[in-house]
């Protein structure tokens, strides 16, 4: 163990020695004034933020890069075929379902078996949204599989392409999973805009039920699938809605062309730079498989569900407390 010599020692109020192997004395660090630690602290705070700005810069950067040396499809068909490495297969996969090519019947396929068979969460949900978005309507029967698998992410994007597909026979999922509490919040908010297509008194009292909920959030989807299905608005009111329902013999006569919601994000600076290649966002649309001539699928002499049957969440709504206007 080295001594610790006197001379270096310096006592508060003196001066550290001028010998530079005695370094800042205990002194001048007992002197340290406020506005030093500000000012100490104000430069830390600042090279943490430089930081974070710069990975933020990285990022743009890196797609700016891209949009001059992107993958090509052939190398994106590869690593979407890649089973031994899921992150080179989930981003092949969302490159190739993200291109124009993406709908070809090859890409389809195995985006059907990657929805079904994946053993990798991430991949499976990557192949579960190329499916709804290129998938034909009876692939919402495997996409509705999904609803019960284990994994959040995949059953979020099962229930968000659920919106980009029709088919009847799937309906009843949808809304049995709608009312189901224990389900996670996200994934009850999809399913309540997925029921906005399929105009049956189930949907209707799946809907109404979700009013409900405790979560706002829910309450508005709720509401706005109730109003394309029946081209009313009574907001968030469960009472009004069940009353004017009850008061009515055709309430799906109104009802307005589902379109699924799509998503925006503010464009990035290196993205305005490359003008060449500008940054173009999915538009709304009707699913795959809706009928957007007649809705006569549904048409009856009351305007109800002709099969609709006593498996109807309608046990569980509230009383009826309003009028309808």
């Amino acid at each position: 163990m080295i001594p610790l010599l006197r001379s270096h020692l310096v006592k508060p109020g003196q001066r550290a020695a001028s010998d530079p192997d005695v370094g800042v004395g205990v002194g001048s660090l007992v002197r340290m004034t406020r506005g030093g630690r500000r000012r100490l602290l104000v430069a830390t705070a600042s090279t943490i933020l430089l930081i974070a700005g710069c990975e933020s810069l990285s990022e743009d950067f890196n797609d700016f890069t891209e949009k001059f040396s992107p993958p090509s499809p052939f190398q994106a068909a590869v690593w979407a075929s890649d089973f031994n490495d899921p992150g080179l297969q989930r981003r092949g996969v969302i490159l190739l379902s993200n291109a124009t090519f993406g709908g070809e019947r090859t890409y389809v396929d195995l985006y059907r078996v990657l929805s079904a068979e994946s053993s990798d969460p991430l991949v499976q949900a990557a192949g579960i949204r190329a499916l709804g978005r290129w998938g034909s309507p009876e692939d919402a029967l495997v996409i509705a599989d999904q609803l019960e698998n284990e994994y959040r992410q995949v059953r979020l994007e099962a229930a968000i392409a659920l919106q980009r597909v029709h088919e009847e026979s799937v309906e009843d999922r949808i809304w049995r999973r709608l009312v189901d509490e224990s389900e996670d919040e996200a994934i009850r908010i999809e399913l309540a805009i997925a029921l906005g297509q399929y105009p049956t008194d189930s949907a209707f009292q799946a809907l109404a039920l979700t009013l409900e909920d405790r979560s706002l959030a829910m309450n508005l989807a709720a509401a706005d699938s109730l109003r394309v299905l029946t081209g009313r608005d009574f907001g968030i009111d469960g009472p009004a809605w069940l009353s004017w329902y009850d008061s009515t013999k055709t309430p799906f006569a109104q009802v307005e062309i589902f379109l699924y919601p799509t998503f925006e994000r503010p464009i990035s600076f290196f993205e305005k730079l490359a003008f060449w290649d500008p940054t173009v966002f999915e538009k709304p649309a009707p699913p795959r498989g809706l009928d957007i001539g007649g809705r006569s699928t549904y048409d009856d002499e009351d305007g109800r569900n002709p099969s609709a049957t006593d498996s109807t969440p309608s046990s569980k709504s509230t009383k009826n407390a309003g009028e309808g206007s």
